[in-house]
């Protein structure tokens, strides 16, 4: 990665093309071509304009304008062709760039740690493959051709500036001489660290954005404003800022770049008056009409110069984009797999560290958990639950330490494998926009209709099926099909029952359903837990006091264990949380007095 990230964005971008590369440069040639071919037509409309001048007044005599106008007719014609057929190649070898990039990183994905990815978010991850590709397929497709033109044409058109009256012709790229160079002052290192900065910004204010559509119905029901989103509202000011003085920074050159870029004309209009001061003649004339015919090509030409530049550093920031996630490690997998002899998870010592962090999420922690048995972590925010659990399914790698399931270190298990022995039933069920007998069968893919149907059953989902017409082959997020956050869950319950895996991890599963639903969830999961391995992660400790060991973690380590009453007698953390919790259940809003 660290070599392909020293090379050109287009040699990255002609890599991704692999055999369609030569369409690449095939759509250059042509586009260039086509740029070259383009001018031509100016010529015989001055031809047009030359003759109509010397032939004045007797207009009789102008015997070729008809033939000089169907060969402009004819060349522009086949300067298009070309121009469309450069296009056809280009956007063939983009759609194979961007398709060969989406594999990739989807690929990658697939082998990281699911742990980055939920740390992430799904929807950050999504941007990246999408906008990245998205932003290649238009360079490659439009610009590159497009830029193929730019240099072109100035080329062509100096040649043609030079051969009229090599003058005129040195006096007009001046001009274009320094708009170019106020040009190279808005690129570079500069630019680029912008251009990263403006994605930055808009990914932040979009990500927050969302949290606060989410939470207007709060906003609303409490009467507060968009300062309650002190986090959107952040966002938004360093956009504003970031904004203000980019644009402050860009002023001058730009204004130079455009004054420069279109005093071409200027440069005419004093060859003419210091040329004409001398002599006069026909030649000087038709020259002067033919600059004035031709220049303003290398004013647009300019512009579009500019505007390839910029899409060049949109381009660089997705591929550092890209590169950032493809250089997220994947986990290992080990050379010789081995089985684990039953559903017991040990720890021993384990110490872990998320990735950009100083501190130790877990420190130190050890514990036996053996088959069949059910136990539960309890404790403050950031004391380390959900990070314990998740490297049992092995979503991180531990720091230091060891996690065996069944006598075998997580390390030594196919990752296959090791989704076979764990189920694990997320806070926020996610359903994909299938059908339903389609998100229950990522847990089994060559489930039977009838097993579906079973874990449907068995997950207390059949209230869900019945309010559908199509039942199970109903599409969720179609044609306003839509399920509650516990209906959700329940689904997602059904998954992990037709996964039927010996090892169940439950984190805060009942957070988001409504009272209803949270009892049939409960119901669901004692059906689900049977004969299993069970890990529950809880706030509601109403729900963990039937465990058979409950583990109190606090900064990363296992501050007391034992079982409910035990824990009651200690009067210790656990005490105080079950206090704190029943005075919370027992809390009710009272009329005011």
């Amino acid at each position: 990665m660290e070599k392909e990230k020293k090379q050109s964005s287009l040699s990255r971008l002609l890599h991704y093309a692999g055999n369609h590369k030569y369409l690449m440069y095939a759509s250059w040639v042509l586009a260039t071509i086509s740029a070259f071919i383009a001018l031509v037509p100016f010529y015989y409309i001055w031809l047009i304009i030359k003759e109509i001048v010397e032939v004045r007044p007797d207009f009789s005599n102008a015997v070729n304008i008809q033939a000089n106008g169907w060969y402009a007719v004819l060349t522009s014609f086949l300067a298009y062709v070309i121009y469309i057929a450069g296009l056809m190649c280009s956007h063939k070898a983009a759609f194979r760039v961007q398709s060969n990039m989406q594999m990739e990183m989807i690929n990658h994905v697939m082998r990281i740690p699911l742990g980055y990815i939920e740390s992430q978010g799904s929807g950050k991850i999504l941007k990246i493959i999408s906008k990245s590709s998205t932003a290649t397929e238009t360079y490659i497709a439009h610009n590159l051709p497009d830029k193929a033109v730019s240099y072109a044409t100035p080329v062509g058109l100096i040649a043609m500036m030079l051969f009229f009256d090599w003058r005129i012709g040195l006096v007009c790229l001046i001009p274009a001489l320094l708009a170019f160079l106020s040009m190279g002052s808005m690129m570079g290192k500069a630019m680029k660290q912008a251009m990263a900065e403006y994605q930055d910004s808009l990914e932040t204010m979009s990500a927050e954005a969302v949290e606060y559509v989410r939470g207007i119905p709060v906003l609303k029901t409490f009467g507060q404003t968009v300062y309650s989103f002190k986090r959107f509202k952040t966002a938004i000011d360093k956009y504003e800022k970031w904004t203000i003085a980019y644009t402050i920074s860009m002023t001058m050159p730009m204004v130079l770049f455009t004054t420069f870029s279109n005093g071409i004309f200027a440069a005419i209009v004093i060859c003419a008056y210091v040329f004409g001061t001398r002599a006069v003649t026909d030649m000087l004339v038709f020259n002067i009409l033919f600059y004035v015919i031709i220049t303003p090509i290398l004013t647009m030409t300019l512009m579009k110069v500019a505007y390839a530049g910029e899409s060049q550093m949109i381009v660089m920031d997705a591929l550092g984009r890209m590169d950032d996630l493809l250089d997220v490690k994947p986990l290992d997998e080990t050379d010789n797999p081995r089985k684990p002899a039953d559903s017991s998870i040990s720890m021993e010592n384990v110490f872990f560290r998320y990735p950009d962090s100083d501190e130790n999420a877990i420190n130190g922690m050890s514990m036996l958990i053996k088959p069949g048995q059910h136990i539960a972590f309890v404790g403050p925010s950031g004391g380390g639950k959900t990070t314990i659990a998740s490297l049992v399914a092995r979503f991180w790698d531990v720091t230091d330490g060891s996690i065996s399931i069944g006598g075998v270190n997580v390390k030594d298990i196919s990752t296959k494998e090791l989704m076979k022995y764990v189920s694990y039933v997320f806070q926020d069920s996610k359903l994909l926009k299938m059908s339903i007998i389609d998100n229950v069968r990522l847990g089994k893919k060559d489930a039977s209709e009838e097993e579906v149907m079973q874990a449907l059953r068995d997950a207390g989902c059949m209230d869900i099926i019945e309010k559908f017409p199509k039942g199970i082959h109903t599409v969720i997020g179609s044609e306003g099909v839509y399920v509650s956050g516990g209906e959700a869950q329940r689904l997602s319950i059904a998954r992990a029952f037709l996964k039927n895996a010996p090892i169940l991890i439950l984190d805060e599963a009942t957070a988001f359903a409504d009272p209803d639903n949270e009892y049939k969830v409960q119901q669901a999961f004692a059906r689900l837990s049977r004969d299993k391995t069970v890990i529950m992660i809880a706030h509601r400790l109403s729900t963990v006091v039937d465990a058979d060991c409950i583990y109190v973690l606090n900064d990363g380590r296992i501050q007391e264990s034992g079982t409910h009453k035990q824990l009651l007698a200690l009067g210790g953390m656990y005490s105080h949380m079950w206090t704190e919790y029943n005075k919370t259940v027992k809390w009710k809003v009272g009329k005011a007095s």
